[in-house]
């Protein structure tokens, strides 16, 4: 088979000699095209969004991490098959504190302007991670995937028993490492250039801003193991090379943002599709871990001394951003998106995978 391409209806994805271990994976998934949609969480990432990219013969996704375990198993139903659900698998801090004097100050003048109640720093409860395991376990997904950490061996071993795919997140090739000797089945490899959170745990997240198609090479050299893409990948092209340097599959996040099936707010679509001249940036102001997206107001207001940890910080900004999604107010939102957002295009979700299937063989050619 070539590697780089995508297969017709019923077949596994042509991918450039693609060896047993890639060709087990997409048979084991299910899947026709090497087009996965990334997980994200928070309300943008839409069982209807999954069920679409999945009917289209790509992977659909769930980031979950926000859900309760009921809503896991709800939206999982809605999303059908074949289906693929992230969580955060660690970094949680039950124990999260600090001085919040500054932050508050800021979310005053905010919450005033929104005409919401003032800020008051909130209870962080124990790590949710556990308990949505259980129902991850229940629905036996094609596909589990976890960022910000490693689950513990109990967590890995109940995985495989349910036959569970798994896959890790890494943003360094050590990291990449780490996940192999766990034995994962794959490894998601998110380049600088990708869209919301730095999944990286095992060094500086300054230290693991790795462009994409280095941190394939890098890894490649290392593993045999499937390597899914993510990071700035907008189009057909932008998946025939990260296809064509090794990786199994790619993931797009920020690409399906604007679709109908997307939950993300009218004020957040507006902004994406306004971001030919925008930048992105890397911040902590929303949630107290580095978070690609694009620059607003509240990113300018809010001086990194000023940022509570993670988990409490982006717990504290969840009402500022709720309430300025209903008034439109995009300047209080995460705008989280990758660096190829000027590049976001607005059509169906199954349109968009049928648009990417046509560049991605035309690229080949």
């Amino acid at each position: 088979m070539k590697r780089g391409g995508f297969s017709p209806p019923n077949a596994i994805p042509s991918a450039i000699e693609m060896d047993r271990v890639t060709e087990a994976f997409y048979e084991r998934l299910g899947v026709r095209h090497p087009i996965f949609l990334a997980p994200m969480g928070g309300g943008p990432g839409t069982p209807e969004l999954a069920a679409a990219v999945s009917k289209a013969g790509g992977l659909g996704s769930l980031g979950a991490a926000y859900m309760t375990p009921q809503q896991i198993r709800d939206a999982a139903a809605r999303a059908g098959s074949p289906l693929h659900i992230n969580l955060f698998a660690g970094g949680w801090d039950a124990n999260a504190s600090g001085d919040a004097t500054r932050i508050l100050a800021i979310l005053s003048r905010v919450h005033e302007r929104l005409r919401i109640d003032p800020p008051v720093v909130p209870k962080v409860g124990p790590d949710p991670f556990p308990e949505q395991l259980k129902a991850v376990l229940e629905i036996r997904p094609a596909m589990f995937s976890f960022t910000f950490g490693l689950p513990d061996n109990a967590a890995l071993r109940e995985l495989r028993a349910a036959e569970i795919l798994i896959a890790g997140t890494a943003t360094t090739p050590r990291e990449a490492r780490l996940l192999a000797d766990a034995g994962v089945d794959a490894i998601v490899l998110q380049g600088a250039e990708a869209g919301a959170h730095r999944g990286t745990f095992d060094a500086r997240f300054e230290d693991a801003m790795i462009p994409i198609l280095d941190l394939i090479d890098a890894v490649r050299r290392d593993t045999s193991l499937p390597l899914i893409a993510a990071g700035g990948l907008m189009d057909g092209r932008d998946i025939a090379m990260v296809l064509r340097r090794g990786a199994a599959a790619a993931a797009l996040g920020t690409a399906f943002l604007a679709t109908p099936e997307s939950g993300a707010s009218a004020a957040y679509k507006s902004a994406l599709l306004h971001a030919a001249d925008a930048r992105t940036v890397i911040t902590r102001a929303f949630s107290g871990r580095p978070a690609r997206g694009l620059a607003n107001e509240f990113h300018e207001m809010v001086d990194e001394s000023a940022i509570l940890p993670y988990p409490l910080q982006n717990a504290l900004t969840r009402p500022m951003r709720t309430a300025a999604a209903k008034r439109g107010e995009a300047g209080f939102l995460s705008l989280w998106a990758g660096t190829g957002v000027a590049r976001i295009r607005a059509m169906p979700a199954g349109e968009l995978v049928e648009a990417l299937v046509a560049e991605l063989q035309a690229a080949q050619r």
